[in-house]
């Protein structure tokens, strides 16, 4: 079992933000910005890559409730970034599909790099 799922089952605690029948939000335990929360579908799901039809109504109400968990945190009014992390090369580390939440603070431009 994964970490996000030992979290979704209260197996490993978290400082939780939200929390309904299918979704979680929860505190990084190693913020990159003054705030820094994932958003995970309590439904494992390995990555972007993995998302079904049968997905779609899970994945629209975690678009939903990302701007609503984000107007909790007090960083909706000034601006956030959410990220997404897919495979290895995109940067995921763990293979349970999850949203970043980053702001209370500029997070700077995109990263790109002309080739």
């Amino acid at each position: 079992m994964c970490v996000f799922c030992k979290i979704v089952n209260k197996e490993i605690p978290a400082k939780v933000v939200y929390e309904d029948d299918l979704i979680m939000a929860f505190h990084d335990i190693n913020p990159q910005r003054k705030v820094h929360v994932l958003v995970i579908p309590k439904k494992h799901i390995p990555s972007v890559n993995d998302i079904t039809p049968e997905d779609k109504e899970l994945m629209g109400h975690l678009w939903v409730k990302i701007p609503e968990i984000a107007k909790k945190l007090g960083i909706a009014e000034e601006g956030y970034r959410v990220i997404v992390n897919t495979g290895k090369n995109g940067g995921q580390e763990i293979y349970h599909i999850h949203f970043h939440i980053l702001g209370g603070e500029p997070v700077g431009p995109m990263t790109c790099r002309n080739k």
